[in-house]
């Protein structure tokens, strides 16, 4: 209940009278009043203690050259012996993978006589050649063209195709000397089977002395089959 305070007023007479005012009290003032008084006050929350850092044993320092180029081939590549012995084992394989698969001429064969006569007048010698000619291939070979070449003892060369199958008979009768030893004519479309073997004769010209010719250095006749990189060339 509030408490009551006595007062005095001044009146117009000059008697005082006392007049009741009621006078209320905070009562947060009074501690007595406060039920929350009686209980503990929480202490402050304590921020929570750091981790002790952890100390790592002292490793060895690595020395690092900046100079040191990375990506060279002193640092990728292995070891120039190993290198060495690689590439010769890869040359090797090669080497014999090449041997094999190289292409060989489809036929072979040999010049077996030949017999020349000279042109009266004309520094000019005909010579009628005779050979030996074998597919070697498990296919037909087909004949393209015929040549002869000629290699003099001063190292001059002369070269000339097969006259035609046709002239040989007119070459046989102006010049005897040709049909020594002869055989049929070896003319271009001259087909021969698989593992056939064929003799025949062509004529050619060069223009040299019958003398010069005796002593040639070398007289070739060179077959290109159809088909064919690789010619056959008969000695």
């Amino acid at each position: 209940m509030p408490a009551v305070t006595k007062s005095k007023c001044a009146n117009g007479d000059g008697n005082g009278s006392q007049s009741a005012i009621p006078s209320t009290m905070n009562p947060m003032s009074d501690p007595t009043s406060d039920p929350m008084s009686d209980q503990p006050v929480p202490p402050p929350p304590q921020s929570p203690t750091p981790p002790e850092p952890i100390i790592k044993p002292s490793e060895p320092i690595t020395e690092f050259h900046i100079g040191d180029e990375f990506g060279t081939a002193k640092r990728n590549l292995p070891p120039a012996g190993i290198v060495l012995i690689c590439l010769a084992v890869v040359a090797v394989i090669v080497g014999i993978f090449a041997f094999k698969a190289r292409q060989k001429p489809q036929g072979a064969g040999s010049v077996d006589f030949v017999a020349a006569a000279e042109v009266p007048g004309q520094n000019m010698i005909l010579a009628a050649i005779t050979m030996t000619l074998r597919n070697t291939a498990d296919k037909p070979l087909w004949i393209k063209n015929l040549k002869a070449h000629l290699t003099t003892a001063d190292g001059s060369t002369f070269d000339d195709d097969a006259a035609s199958a046709v002239d040989l008979d007119r070459y046989y009768q102006g010049f005897p000397a040709l049909k020594e030893s002869s055989e049929p004519p070896l003319s271009p479309e001259t087909k021969l089977t698989a593992g056939a073997q064929q003799k025949g004769t062509i004529i050619v010209s060069f223009k040299v002395t019958k003398e010069a010719f005796d002593q040639r250095k070398s007289l070739t006749v060179t077959i290109q089959p159809y088909d064919q990189v690789l010619p056959v060339v008969l000695k």
